[in-house]
């Protein structure tokens, strides 16, 4: 998975085609997206097994990834001190990747009931 130093629409639109190409056929995603700006209403137009979600403005406690970063601060980034840029961007990835290490650990940060689509 690429790193960006930044996001915007086409950075946005990346990452869903990422998405997309890592769901089973039979399955289809659903992604949870707040109020950013690069966030925008059609940008999920050219894809056929994946839709948007945008949350309501201001609604941090519904929005899963809300929860992932509050663990990784928690876990493995709160209370330190980074030599730059590079060591902030090569200790947030190590912190990513000991949080999906943990299935269970995603799926019960990132589940919300509400979003249960049920078997389709």
């Amino acid at each position: 998975m690429d790193r960006l130093p930044f996001v915007n629409r086409a950075a946005m639109w990346q990452h869903l085609n990422q998405i997309s190409e890592a769901t089973h056929s039979d399955r289809y995603a659903l992604v949870i997206m707040d109020g950013a700006a690069w966030h925008t209403d059609d940008i999920a137009k050219d894809f056929n097994n994946l839709s948007v979600l945008k949350l309501p403005p201001y609604s941090p406690e519904l929005n899963p990834i809300e929860q992932v970063w509050q663990w990784l601060r928690q876990h493995c980034l709160a209370n330190r001190c980074f030599e730059g840029y590079n060591d902030i961007v090569e200790q947030c990835c190590k912190a990513w990747n000991i949080f999906i290490q943990c299935k269970d650990r995603v799926k019960s940060l990132c589940t919300r009931d509400w979003a249960n689509m049920g078997k389709v």
